[in-house]
């Protein structure tokens, strides 16, 4: 007797990303061999294609968008793009760009990427100095970054790489990096990061605070209550953690609280009310309120948006 599918099955809805590795990447998708290619790989893709998925890697990938606009997700980030967008993403950041005004027929070439592993910049700069300038922004890579007023010189640059291989490639690719590196206009894109220049004594205590925060965002936790523990006067914690973070001790607090809110709204279904208590607001109405003021729009939205992040539903 042939199995039939009952008429009330739910299919549960996809909520994480899709971890992509090197057996998926076919030359039929337009990837390049990385016994031909090497560290440094290129890659042009139209839409729709199987590539356009939410999804992560291990390696750095940095899009240029040629065609199309419509919304990006980056991480716990949600924004518009259109053609000349320039992002660069950081190891198992999950991110995915959906065009909303596709013309029939779709388009040949949206994306133009450049993916490289780290393992590459982190041994070459213990014995080549030079590759240490890089190193900051791969560091703010894991937050994705989105760089402003070089689409026209990436393009260059990424046709430049494409025809080249070997020691040619590699060069041309680190003129790039040197240009991004350098990129004073740019924003990040999905969570709050630390940006201390203090001692690494100092990094350690900042590193600890954090971490605290994060581990017990429902906690209670206030500044003049850190700043007691670290044998400072409130005026000067308030004054290292802003300049360790870039943010206030409550702005930062809110930032990280909302962050994990969204993780939650995006890979569960937990009611939003509660999902607004467990990272530590006591009411929902405050909640909202600040959810609102630093991601745009309200949690529930939110949601809504993120489910778009697939990409077209079949």
């Amino acid at each position: 007797m042939p199995l039939t599918m009952p008429q009330n099955l739910v299919i549960p809805r996809r909520i994480k990303p899709e971890l992509e590795i090197d057996a998926g990447r076919s030359s039929d998708l337009g990837y390049e061999a990385q016994s031909e290619a090497g560290s440094i790989r290129c890659l042009a893709h139209g839409y729709p294609t199987p590539l356009a998925r939410w999804h992560c890697h291990d390696e750095y990938e940095l899009h240029l968008i040629t065609a199309t606009s419509g919304k990006v997700f980056v991480g716990d980030w949600i924004g518009q793009f259109q053609p000349g967008q320039l992002v660069l993403t950081g190891p198992r950041l999950p991110h995915n760009w959906v065009s909303m005004d596709l013309p029939e027929g779709g388009v040949l070439e949206r994306d133009l990427v450049i993916q490289f592993p780290h393992a590459l910049i982190e041994a070459g700069s213990r014995s080549i100095p030079e590759l240490r300038e890089v190193l900051p922004m791969l560091e703010r890579a894991k937050h994705g970054i989105e760089f402003f007023g070089l689409h026209e010189l990436a393009r260059e640059h990424w046709l430049r790489i494409k025809a080249t291989r070997g020691l040619t490639r590699f060069g041309a690719f680190c003129v790039l990096m040197s240009e991004l590196a350098r990129c004073p206009d740019y924003r990040l894109l999905s969570s709050a990061r630390l940006q201390s220049q203090d001692d690494d004594d100092q990094l350690e205590q900042i590193n600890r605070i954090v971490n605290r925060i994060t581990d017990h965002l429902a906690d209670p936790l206030s500044a003049a209550e850190l700043a007691d523990e670290l044998g400072m006067s409130q005026s000067r914690f308030s004054r290292f953690f802003r300049r360790a973070t870039g943010n206030t001790f409550t702005d930062f607090i809110n930032h990280v609280r909302v962050n994990r809110a969204c993780q939650l709204l995006m890979e569960s279904e937990r009611l939003i009310t509660d999902i607004g208590y467990e990272v530590g607001f006591n009411n929902i109405a405050n909640f909202n309120r600040r959810f609102l003021d630093i991601k745009g729009m309200t949690p529930r939205e939110f949601r809504r948006q993120a489910t778009r992040r697939f990409g077209p539903q079949k």
